[in-house]
C-alpha cells in the first residue's frame, strides 16, 4: 500500500483486489441473509416442526464438519482464487434450483434437505479458502484492518438481507429470497475475475495429506492461547450459534408473529467488532441468550438479538484475527481449516440438538441452556489461561 493511502486512513480498502472482493461479497451477503430467512420460513412451512428446522441447519453445516480440515490442507498448495469461484458456482446453482422448485410448486422436505447438504459441502472448501485468502489481497500490514472491514460487511448484509426477505416473502414468496440470492453471486463472481493477484509461490507438495494436517495440530499443540480459543469456539458453535436456527420457530410460535416479524428479529445484529473484548463478548453472549430465550415481546427480543449479535462479533471477529496474525504463511490455509472446523464443522451437533430438544421442552428454555453453557465455558476458559486475558 502506498504511503498516501496509509496518510488518508483507507487500510485494506487502499488494495484494488480488496475493493473488489469488498463490494462483491457485500452484496452476494445480503442475497446470502435473505436466503437463510427464507430456508427456515420455507421449512418450518413444510413441516411446522422445529426439529427439521434444526437439522436443516445441521445439514447446511454438515460438510463442513466432514471436509474443513481436509479442505485446508488443499488451501494451503492451490490457488485459492480458483477454487473460490467454483464454490461461488455452487452456491449459485443451489439457489437457482431451489427457487426454481418453489415456483413451480413441486418443493419437498427432502429436496430442501439434500440440497443444504450439498451447500455445506462446498461451504466445507470455500471458508477456509477465503479466509486464508485475504492475507494474499492486502498483505500482512493490512490483514487485521481487511478482517474488521468484512465482520462490518458481514453484519451490515445482516441488517439489509432479513428486513428484506421478510418483505418479500410476504409480498411475492419464499422463491424470490432464493432467486435473488442466485444472482447476487455474479458480484462476487465478478469481482473474483477481475482481480490481478502477483504470482503466489505454492510448496511443493512433499508430503501426504494427513502429514499436512499433523503439521497444524503440532502448531497449536505447542500454543495453548490458541488451542484453547478453538475449545471455545467449539463449545459456543455447538451451544450458542444455534441461536439463529431457532429464530423462525421463535418468531411464529413464541411472539406470534409472521415472516416480516421474522425478517425484523433476524436483522437485529449491526455491530462494530471494536477492541480486545473477546472474553467479556463470549460471556456477553450467553448471558444474553438466556434473557432473550425469556423475552415474548417482539421490541424488547429485537434490542437484545442485536446486543447478542454484537457480543458474538466481537468474540468471532478477535478470535479470527488472533489466528490470523499468529499463523505462519504455509500454515494459514490449514489453520483457518481448523477454525472452519470447530466454528462452522459443530454447529451440526448444535442445530440437531437443539432442534431436537426444542420439540420436546420448547425453544425458549433450549436457548437458556445453550446460553448458560457457553457463559460457564468462556468464563472458566478466560480464568485459568492468563495468556488469553492478556491477548
Amino acid at each position: 500500500m502506498t504511503e498516501a493511502a496509509r496518510r488518508y486512513g483507507l487500510g485494506a480498502l487502499a488494495h484494488r483486489n480488496f475493493r473488489l472482493f469488498f463490494i462483491g461479497q457485500g452484496i452476494s451477503l445480503v442475497g446470502t441473509w435473505m436466503q437463510n430467512v427464507g430456508e427456515g420460513w420455507l421449512i418450518l412451512t413444510l413441516t411446522n416442526s422445529p426439529f427439521y428446522v434444526g437439522l436443516t441447519s445441521a445439514l447446511s453445516s454438515l460438510g463442513v464438519l466432514l471436509f474443513s480440515l481436509y479442505a485446508g490442507v488443499i488451501a494451503d498448495r492451490v490457488d485459492k482464487r480458483r477454487v473460490i469461484v467454483f464454490m461461488q458456482l455452487a452456491f449459485m446453482l443451489e439457489a437457482l434450483t431451489v427457487s426454481v422448485l418453489v415456483w413451480t410448486h413441486v418443493v419437498a422436505v427432502w429436496q430442501v434437505l439434500m440440497l443444504a447438504t450439498i451447500l455445506g459441502i462446498a461451504s466445507a472448501f470455500d471458508i477456509p479458502m477465503r479466509q486464508a485468502f485475504v492475507v494474499e489481497m492486502v498483505g500482512k500490514d493490512d490483514l487485521m484492518n481487511a478482517i474488521a472491514l468484512n465482520s462490518s460487511l458481514f453484519n451490515g448484509a445482516r441488517v439489509i438481507g432479513p428486513a428484506i426477505a421478510g418483505v418479500l416473502i410476504g409480498a411475492v414468496g419464499i422463491a424470490w429470497c432464493y432467486f435473488l440470492n442466485g444472482l447476487s453471486y455474479i458480484a462476487v463472481i465478478g469481482g473474483l475475475l477481475m482481480m490481478r493477484l502477483p504470482p503466489v509461490s505454492r510448496p511443493a507438495q512433499t508430503t501426504s495429506t494427513w502429514s499436512g494436517f499433523r503439521e497444524v495440530l503440532t502448531f497449536l499443540r505447542g500454543d495453548r492461547r490458541l488451542r484453547v480459543l478453538m475449545i471455545v469456539t467449539a463449545v459456543i458453535s455447538v451451544f450458542g450459534f444455534p441461536y439463529i436456527s431457532m429464530m423462525p420457530v421463535f418468531a411464529r410460535d413464541v411472539l406470534h408473529r409472521g415472516a416480516a416479524g421474522y425478517g425484523a428479529l433476524t436483522s437485529s445484529g449491526r455491530i462494530r467488532a471494536r477492541g480486545r473484548l473477546m472474553l467479556v463478548g463470549g460471556t456477553a453472549f450467553g448471558i444474553l441468550l438466556i434473557l432473550f430465550s425469556a423475552s415474548r415481546a417482539l421490541a424488547l427480543s429485537m434490542v437484545l438479538l442485536g446486543l447478542t449479535g454484537c457480543a458474538m462479533i466481537i468474540n468471532n471477529a478477535l478470535t479470527n484475527t488472533l489466528l490470523q496474525t499468529t499463523a505462519p504463511d504455509h500454515l494459514r490455509g490449514r489453520i483457518m481449516g481448523f477454525y472452519s472446523f470447530v466454528f462452522v464443522g459443530m454447529a451440526p451437533f448444535g442445530a440437531f440438538l437443539f432442534g431436537l430438544v426444542a420439540e420436546h421442552v420448547g425453544a425458549p428454555a433450549t436457548l437458556a441452556a445453550g446460553g448458560a453453557i457457553v457463559a460457564l465455558a468462556v468464563t472458566i476458559a478466560g480464568w485459568v489461561i492468563p495468556e488469553i486475558r492478556a491477548a
